[in-house]
């Protein structure tokens, strides 16, 4: 999953540079929130620390006065969340690990998200730093409502180093989509990578633990 991983990165990356030029304005407005977890357990709390970080976002943007809607992807994210904010849940993925993951799967997943039209977009996971850690995150995603909403002289100045064939706004649709799925695919691959890495520590603990006993 690592290999996978670092073969992906490349890929992904370049797209996530890309929408990173935009400008970025913090608006009010119905928030989404995509928390990307996984359907098996024995990991730790890799998947109760990226359903806490969206807990304290729905509950946090609330008060702020503002809609909170959730996506959830994984089973272990659906059974945390479900039960306080089951009423908020647009869209749930279960079973994603249940065949090989692949970017035609995240384009799938994109592909609803999208549907969905969200006014603004964090996406909840756990971002890989090395064998022996992770950091759980909520990044911002750019939606298309967002980039919309900007300045067209400033949305202009941040693409014009890039050339377009047809022109960017003809293709802006098809390359937002294209957008998150690589954001989904890059990010799942990293929690993938990080529940490795901390069921490995968990089993050996719990071995530690036994042969203490």
């Amino acid at each position: 999953d690592e290999r996978r991983m670092r073969t992906a990165m490349p890929f992904v990356q370049p797209v996530q540079q890309l929408f990173e030029r935009l400008p970025r304005e913090d608006k009010p407005g119905a928030m989404s929130f995509l928390a990307i977890t996984s359907d098996k357990g024995l990991c730790g709390g890799i998947n109760s620390s990226v359903a806490k970080i969206t807990r304290f976002g729905v509950v946090d943007e609330e008060a702020k006065g503002n809609t909170a809607k959730v996506m959830v992807m994984g089973n272990k994210g659906i059974g945390a969340l479900k039960r306080l904010f089951g009423d908020r849940f647009t869209y749930s993925f279960e079973e994603c690990s249940k065949q090989p993951w692949g970017f035609g799967a995240a384009s799938i997943i994109a592909e609803q998200v999208a549907a969905t039209n969200p006014a603004r977009l964090k996406l909840c996971s756990n971002k890989f730093r090395s064998l022996v850690s992770y950091e759980t995150v909520a990044s911002d995603c750019v939606t298309i409502q967002e980039a919309q909403s900007m300045d067209k002289a400033e949305f202009s100045k941040a693409m014009d180093v890039y050339s377009f064939e047809p022109s960017i706004y003809e293709v802006w649709t098809d390359l937002h989509e294209f957008y998150y799925a690589c954001v989904i695919h890059g990010l799942y691959l990293e929690g993938v990578v990080s529940e490795q890495s901390a069921r490995m520590g968990a089993m050996e603990n719990a071995t530690k633990n036994a042969g203490e006993m």
